[in-house]
Parts: structure tokens; sequence; C-alpha cells
């Protein structure tokens, strides 16, 4: 068992715009009716479920309302999975795969190092590249891209604890309010 949650992470917003796009996309989840707009003191999400929440899942699983709410993060944030960790990483100038595991699910700590370090110094400063072993290239870290979008390296996150899945209306209504910005579905489970 344990609690999961899906964060929307908006891949473009800069520090400067996160505070004003949270607001607005907020106001639309309100609008809406998928989240409360009163603000309460939960750990596991601060805006409650409205009533009309079904909006955001898949239609499959709209039987199954949630437990919890939203919490809207902004400022320099590293998103990750929770449990577990990426099994590769991925560079999008030359597309190689760097496994991170053995098939016998043991750590490749020469291969981990230089995302471990550049993860410290994107979060202490907001830049860090990692050079790609293959092409050589140095890439932003927010760039790469992790198996099953494990980590992803923003200023702005909207995370649902212990909701259904989300339909793709739902993730379309969220790109749109953030102006199209990219955005990437971190999953995870605690």
């Amino acid at each position: 068992m344990g609690d999961h949650f899906q964060t929307i992470v908006d891949l473009d917003a800069t520090a400067a715009e996160a505070p004003r796009l949270a607001e607005h996309v907020l106001d639309r989840l309100v609008t809406e009716g998928i989240v409360l707009a009163e603000r309460t003191d939960r750990s596991f999400g601060h805006h409650l479920p409205g009533p009309h929440w079904h909006r955001a899942v898949d239609p499959a699983d709209a039987d199954w309302k949630p437990s919890d709410g939203l919490t809207v993060y902004t400022g320099r944030t590293i998103f990750h999975g929770g449990q577990g960790e990426p099994e590769w990483v991925r560079c999008p100038r030359c597309t190689t795969t760097t496994r991170l595991y053995t098939d016998e699910y043991d750590r490749i700590d020469a291969a981990w190092e230089p995302y471990g370090t550049a993860m410290d110094r994107w979060h202490a400063t907001g830049a860090a590249d990692v050079t790609c072993p293959a092409c050589a290239t140095p890439v932003p870290l927010p760039d790469w891209t992790w198996a099953h979008d494990y980590f992803a390296f923003a200023h702005l996150g909207f995370e649902f604890w212990n909701w259904p899945e989300f339909g793709e209306d739902f993730r379309t209504l969220l790109a749109d309010a953030l102006g199209g910005h990219r955005t990437v579905c971190v999953w995870g489970k605690f």
C-alpha cells in the first residue's frame, strides 16, 4: 500500500513567472470545479477535490474518488518519483541511453556520479550541465529524459495525492492554462 502522487511539472516556466502561472492554473482548476479554492492544512494536498474532480481523471477511473488533494510548488524543485530510482537516462542531443543500473538492479556508480553532482549543483544554483558519455556534448540537466519520467527539474509543479490516473483532456487543459508550455507527469509513491 502507500500513498501515490501525480505531479504535472511545467518544464518551461521561469522562476519569475512560476507564481503567476500557479495562481492562474489554480484559478482555472477551481473554476472547473476540479479542486476547492480553500487551502487546508493536510499532509497530502492543500486543495481538496472539488465537485467535478472526475473531469481530471480517465473516464474508466471516474468511480474512484480521490482521497487527498493538490499541492502547488513554485520555486526551484527537483520533482521525483519517490520510491525506487530510474533505470536509465537519455541524452536529448544524440538519443543515447545510459544505463544507471545493471540487470541485477545494482546501481552503476560511475554512471550515476555525473548526474548526482549535477543535481546538487542545479538545486543550489539553478544551472548544471552533464556531458553526455556518448556524444561528449554538455547538456543542461533539465533537458535529459529519465526512465518513466522519474525526474523533472523545474520551478512549477502541481502535485495531486491519491487521485486516479489523469485523462488526456485534463493534461491538455493544464498545458493550455500554462500557455502551451511543455509538461511532464511525474508519478510516484511513498
